[in-house]
């Protein structure tokens, strides 16, 4: 779990994590925060952000496509089915509770 610490005016400090690299992703780290003029704590929390903006992108594209062709299965069904006229106005609908 993040720990928040408070700041010498009393306010609460963003939330902190600790986190354990490989040495080589670190060097990569390092290297990309020296490129974009960046602390490396900076670089990494970037990298963080994009990752979890492009997971739940990612998430929301496969619920979407999912939805979508339950939705289309539903429609086909219907519309396999013969079109019937009623003959007088409709009767008040009663539904019944299925009994266990």
């Amino acid at each position: 779990m993040a720990t928040r610490q408070n700041s010498t005016n009393g306010k609460p400090k963003s939330p902190r994590i600790q986190v354990v690299l490989p040495e080589l992703i670190c060097e990569q780290l390092t290297i990309l925060a020296n490129k974009e003029s960046r602390t490396v704590s900076n670089m990494a929390k970037v990298l963080i952000q994009e990752g979890i903006k492009k997971y739940f992108e990612k998430e929301s594209k496969s619920l979407f496509s999912e939805d979508n062709s339950n939705t289309n299965t539903f429609r086909e069904e219907l519309e396999k089915q013969s079109v019937r006229r009623l003959k007088k106005a409709p009767q008040r609908i009663r539904y019944y509770k299925k009994s266990d």
